[in-house]
């Protein structure tokens, strides 16, 4: 009688832990390819304290999982997380972290930009003057989330001046990911590294594997931005991924699958006062939401693209003071533009298919 109590015991607390607990691991594949990009880490002036309160970071973490959300991506800020030299803060990340798993939603985390006392130029977008001081910060946030986080991407558009200063046709920049991929998998064999999504189109990715690095990423990461008011939008999104794969099956590497892990468009409410974004005329919510349900149903065609991530999920607050601050699929308000709409639907009759 005892030792079927001890197993019926033991029967309980196993089932606990793998179902109920919350620090459960996510699964390390989720094959949702509708994904975000979300500032979910923000709670600084210079972005207006997007995120200074738990209730708006639950308030945005339930309105993904309402909208169908499966991937998230986010930044594990260096400065937020290492702020000194040889101190870590974990605590904002840990949240974060938590809340999106207990939704099911899936992290395609970013690690960068420099901390202040690392830069090499003291700015956020210099390397770090020291590649050891970057790579001991990765390698103390992989460690944290391993098993949670499984797919890592590193720096966002190293091939921008916005982003990575100077300018090298990624020479340095490929030198950090083939250390950074090393840690990765001595860390987690089985995560995924993703280069730093590319910004400037075939050239960036001619550089990458000129730069000696297709053996250090697993899939290739790419950004990709039309105007949909503009004419060839359409076609430039539906020729977007033959091109890229045809650049990788030059550098004998067509079998990896492609992320774009950026693209969207402004979708900015009717007599909103703004500028145009960098590429012209601001589209309104609706023109919005037309342009999403296009970008999924053609890249979903793609028998190369596996996941699309939505710029952004909310909008931002005199950020950039153009139509970029209205990129979002709600409103800073957290109200649902139409195109929160669209994405749910979409989302719903792909899971049904």
């Amino acid at each position: 009688m005892f030792l079927f109590a001890a197993i019926a015991l033991a029967l309980c607390l196993f089932s606990y832990f793998v179902f109920f607990s919350p620090r459960r691991k996510m699964p390390c594949a989720y094959d949702s390819p509708f994904g975000v990009l979300e500032f979910l880490h923000w709670d600084h002036s210079w972005n207006s304290h997007k995120y200074g309160s738990e209730a708006d970071l639950r308030k945005a973490v339930s309105l993904m999982k309402e909208a169908r959300v499966g991937w998230v991506r986010m930044d594990f800020l260096w400065g937020d997380i290492e702020p000194k030299k040889g101190k870590f803060d974990f605590a904002k990340y840990d949240r974060i972290v938590t809340l999106l798993e207990k939704k099911g939603i899936s992290i395609l985390g970013i690690l960068h930009y420099s901390a202040d006392w690392a830069s090499a130029c003291g700015k956020w977008n210099c390397p770090p003057r020291k590649q050891d001081d970057f790579i001991r910060y990765a390698s103390m946030v992989m460690r944290r989330y391993k098993g949670r986080v499984c797919h890592w991407e590193l720096w966002n558009e190293p091939d921008s001046p916005t982003y990575w200063q100077p300018q090298d046709k990624l020479v340095s920049y490929c030198l950090m990911l083939k250390e950074f991929y090393r840690e990765a998998k001595k860390i987690n064999p089985n995560c995924k590294v993703l280069n730093g999504g590319l910004a400037e189109g075939a050239t960036s990715i001619d550089y990458l594997y000129d730069n000696g690095a297709g053996e250090y990423f697993d899939i290739m990461n790419v950004h990709f931005f039309q105007n949909p008011l503009y004419p060839g939008a359409v076609k430039a999104v539906a020729n977007y991924p033959g091109l890229v794969h045809e650049i990788m099956l030059r550098h004998g590497d067509g079998d990896k699958r492609i992320w774009i892990t950026e693209i969207g468009c402004p979708g900015v409410a009717e007599g909103a006062d703004t500028a145009g974004w960098w590429l012209g005329e601001n589209p309104g919510e609706e023109e919005q939401a037309s342009w999403l349900k296009y970008v999924y149903g053609e890249l979903l065609k793609s028998p190369y693209v596996d996941k699309i991530f939505w710029a952004f999920f909310r909008d931002t607050r005199r950020h950039w003071n153009d139509g970029v601050d209205y990129f979002g699929m709600l409103r800073w308000d957290f109200s649902r533009k139409p195109s929160f709409y669209t994405y749910q639907e979409c989302a719903r009759e792909w899971r049904s298919k």
